[in-house]
Protein backbone atom coordinates (compact mmCIF):
# COMPACT_ATOMS: atom_id res chain seq x y z
CA UNK A 1 0.00 0.00 0.00
CA UNK A 2 1.38 3.19 -1.11
CA UNK A 3 0.32 6.50 0.64
CA UNK A 4 0.96 9.92 -0.59
CA UNK A 5 1.48 12.94 1.54
CA UNK A 6 1.74 16.24 -0.01
CA UNK A 7 4.14 18.56 2.26
CA UNK A 8 2.25 21.89 2.31
CA UNK A 9 5.48 24.69 2.80
CA UNK A 10 3.41 28.13 3.73
CA UNK A 11 4.48 31.04 5.90
CA UNK A 12 0.86 32.83 5.68
CA UNK A 13 -1.29 32.08 8.14
CA UNK A 14 -4.83 31.16 8.83
CA UNK A 15 -7.46 34.56 8.33
CA UNK A 16 -8.13 34.90 11.99
CA UNK A 17 -10.02 37.24 13.69
CA UNK A 18 -9.98 36.78 17.67
CA UNK A 19 -10.44 34.37 19.65
CA UNK A 20 -14.05 33.43 20.07
CA UNK A 21 -14.10 31.00 22.94
CA UNK A 22 -13.07 28.23 24.95
CA UNK A 23 -14.37 25.06 25.53
CA UNK A 24 -14.35 23.17 28.57
CA UNK A 25 -15.52 19.56 29.91
CA UNK A 26 -17.14 20.14 33.33
CA UNK A 27 -18.85 17.39 35.99
CA UNK A 28 -21.28 19.62 36.70
CA UNK A 29 -23.08 22.73 34.34
CA UNK A 30 -24.78 24.39 37.79
CA UNK A 31 -21.81 24.25 39.48
CA UNK A 32 -19.78 25.71 36.84
CA UNK A 33 -21.98 28.24 35.99
CA UNK A 34 -21.84 29.39 39.50
CA UNK A 35 -18.32 29.64 39.57
CA UNK A 36 -18.02 31.88 36.29
CA UNK A 37 -20.45 33.74 37.14
CA UNK A 38 -19.83 34.93 40.84
CA UNK A 39 -16.00 34.65 40.65
CA UNK A 40 -15.06 35.42 36.96
CA UNK A 41 -18.40 37.80 36.14
CA UNK A 42 -19.04 36.05 33.29
CA UNK A 43 -22.66 35.97 32.71
CA UNK A 44 -25.07 33.06 30.61
CA UNK A 45 -25.91 33.57 27.10
CA UNK A 46 -28.41 31.69 24.62
CA UNK A 47 -27.07 28.34 23.41
CA UNK A 48 -28.32 26.59 20.36
CA UNK A 49 -31.29 24.45 21.30
CA UNK A 50 -30.38 22.50 18.48
CA UNK A 51 -27.52 20.80 20.86
CA UNK A 52 -28.32 17.58 22.28
CA UNK A 53 -26.21 17.85 25.47
CA UNK A 54 -26.27 19.05 28.46
CA UNK A 55 -24.16 22.39 28.43
CA UNK A 56 -23.91 26.75 29.08
CA UNK A 57 -22.49 29.82 27.47
CA UNK A 58 -20.77 32.45 29.25
CA UNK A 59 -19.30 35.46 27.63
CA UNK A 60 -17.65 38.53 29.32
CA UNK A 61 -14.55 40.69 28.51
CA UNK A 62 -14.90 39.76 24.65
CA UNK A 63 -14.76 36.22 25.02
CA UNK A 64 -16.53 33.02 25.49
CA UNK A 65 -16.84 30.36 28.18
CA UNK A 66 -19.01 27.16 26.24
CA UNK A 67 -19.14 24.40 29.40
CA UNK A 68 -20.04 21.28 27.96
CA UNK A 69 -21.19 18.67 30.89
CA UNK A 70 -19.40 15.27 31.21
CA UNK A 71 -20.38 13.33 34.61
CA UNK A 72 -18.14 10.95 33.24
CA UNK A 73 -14.54 13.02 33.02
CA UNK A 74 -11.99 10.57 34.79
CA UNK A 75 -11.28 11.00 38.20
CA UNK A 76 -7.19 11.74 37.49
CA UNK A 77 -8.04 14.23 34.55
CA UNK A 78 -8.72 17.56 35.95
CA UNK A 79 -10.31 16.87 39.85
CA UNK A 80 -7.99 16.70 42.37
CA UNK A 81 -7.86 19.03 45.91
CA UNK A 82 -4.62 17.93 46.44
CA UNK A 83 -3.14 18.87 42.81
CA UNK A 84 -0.68 21.69 43.44
CA UNK A 85 -1.41 25.15 42.04
CA UNK A 86 1.07 25.14 38.92
CA UNK A 87 1.75 28.13 36.91
CA UNK A 88 3.48 25.80 34.50
CA UNK A 89 0.57 24.35 33.81
CA UNK A 90 -2.52 25.14 31.01
CA UNK A 91 -4.43 27.86 31.91
CA UNK A 92 -6.79 30.55 31.07
CA UNK A 93 -5.41 33.69 31.85
CA UNK A 94 -7.77 37.12 32.07
CA UNK A 95 -6.27 41.00 32.80
CA UNK A 96 -7.39 42.59 35.53
CA UNK A 97 -7.44 45.97 36.90
CA UNK A 98 -6.50 45.48 40.51
CA UNK A 99 -4.28 41.94 41.47
CA UNK A 100 -4.50 43.06 45.37
CA UNK A 101 -8.55 43.33 44.98
CA UNK A 102 -8.43 39.56 43.18
CA UNK A 103 -6.34 38.18 46.16
CA UNK A 104 -8.53 39.94 48.94
CA UNK A 105 -12.14 38.46 46.78
CA UNK A 106 -10.26 35.16 46.44
CA UNK A 107 -9.30 34.94 50.18
CA UNK A 108 -12.67 36.22 51.27
CA UNK A 109 -14.17 33.29 49.04
CA UNK A 110 -12.04 30.56 50.79
CA UNK A 111 -10.14 29.62 47.28
CA UNK A 112 -6.61 28.60 47.47
CA UNK A 113 -4.40 30.72 44.90
CA UNK A 114 -1.01 31.22 44.15
CA UNK A 115 0.81 34.48 43.39
CA UNK A 116 3.84 34.82 41.33
CA UNK A 117 5.86 37.77 39.92
CA UNK A 118 7.33 37.88 35.95
CA UNK A 119 9.86 40.81 35.55
CA UNK A 120 11.33 41.87 32.25
CA UNK A 121 13.43 44.97 32.30
CA UNK A 122 12.22 46.85 35.38
CA UNK A 123 8.73 45.99 34.46
CA UNK A 124 6.88 43.59 36.73
CA UNK A 125 3.66 41.62 36.19
CA UNK A 126 1.81 40.48 39.44
CA UNK A 127 0.14 37.21 38.66
CA UNK A 128 -2.55 34.82 40.62
CA UNK A 129 -3.38 31.28 39.66
CA UNK A 130 -6.02 29.42 41.26
CA UNK A 131 -8.53 26.77 40.08
CA UNK A 132 -11.96 26.10 38.79
CA UNK A 133 -14.24 23.36 40.23
CA UNK A 134 -12.94 20.71 38.01
CA UNK A 135 -9.41 21.42 38.66
CA UNK A 136 -8.92 23.89 35.55
CA UNK A 137 -6.39 26.75 36.18
CA UNK A 138 -7.23 30.43 36.01
CA UNK A 139 -4.63 32.88 35.71
CA UNK A 140 -5.84 36.62 36.62
CA UNK A 141 -2.69 39.21 36.33
CA UNK A 142 -1.65 42.97 35.07
CA UNK A 143 -0.39 41.78 32.16
CA UNK A 144 -0.58 44.60 30.18
CA UNK A 145 2.11 46.06 31.82
CA UNK A 146 4.52 44.17 29.54
CA UNK A 147 4.43 45.84 26.33
CA UNK A 148 3.86 43.12 23.36
CA UNK A 149 6.95 43.54 21.26
CA UNK A 150 7.14 42.28 17.75
CA UNK A 151 9.74 39.67 17.69
CA UNK A 152 11.24 41.22 14.93
CA UNK A 153 12.14 44.08 16.65
CA UNK A 154 13.98 41.77 19.35
CA UNK A 155 17.95 40.86 19.16
CA UNK A 156 18.67 37.47 19.33
CA UNK A 157 21.44 35.27 19.13
CA UNK A 158 21.26 31.56 19.56
CA UNK A 159 21.98 30.20 22.96
CA UNK A 160 25.35 28.78 20.87
CA UNK A 161 26.04 31.89 19.10
CA UNK A 162 26.03 29.52 15.80
CA UNK A 163 23.80 31.17 13.20
CA UNK A 164 25.16 28.47 10.55
CA UNK A 165 22.44 25.50 11.67
CA UNK A 166 19.43 28.11 11.45
CA UNK A 167 18.07 26.93 7.71
CA UNK A 168 16.60 30.43 6.36
CA UNK A 169 13.91 28.40 4.54
CA UNK A 170 12.23 27.63 8.05
CA UNK A 171 9.22 29.37 8.35
CA UNK A 172 9.42 31.76 11.31
CA UNK A 173 12.12 29.29 12.75
CA UNK A 174 13.71 32.79 14.44
CA UNK A 175 10.56 33.84 15.72
CA UNK A 176 10.15 30.33 17.01
CA UNK A 177 13.03 29.97 19.04
CA UNK A 178 13.03 33.85 20.36
CA UNK A 179 9.44 33.15 21.98
CA UNK A 180 10.93 29.70 23.34
CA UNK A 181 14.10 31.90 25.17
CA UNK A 182 11.40 34.05 26.11
CA UNK A 183 9.04 31.60 27.54
CA UNK A 184 11.41 29.62 29.15
CA UNK A 185 12.33 33.16 31.11
CA UNK A 186 8.97 34.20 31.82
CA UNK A 187 8.99 30.78 33.81
CA UNK A 188 11.75 31.61 36.06
CA UNK A 189 9.15 32.48 38.49
CA UNK A 190 9.70 33.92 42.35
CA UNK A 191 6.99 32.42 44.81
Amino acid sequence: MIIETEEVRSCEALPLLSLNHVSILVRSVLTSVRFYEDVLGFFLVKRPSSFNFHGAWLYNYGVGIHLLENEAIDEYDTLDSSRPINPKDNHISFQCTDVGLVKRRLKEMGMKYATAVVEEGGIKVDQVFFHDPDGYMIEICNCENLPILPISSCPFEPKDGNYENIAASQCGFMETMMMERLSMDMMNFSF
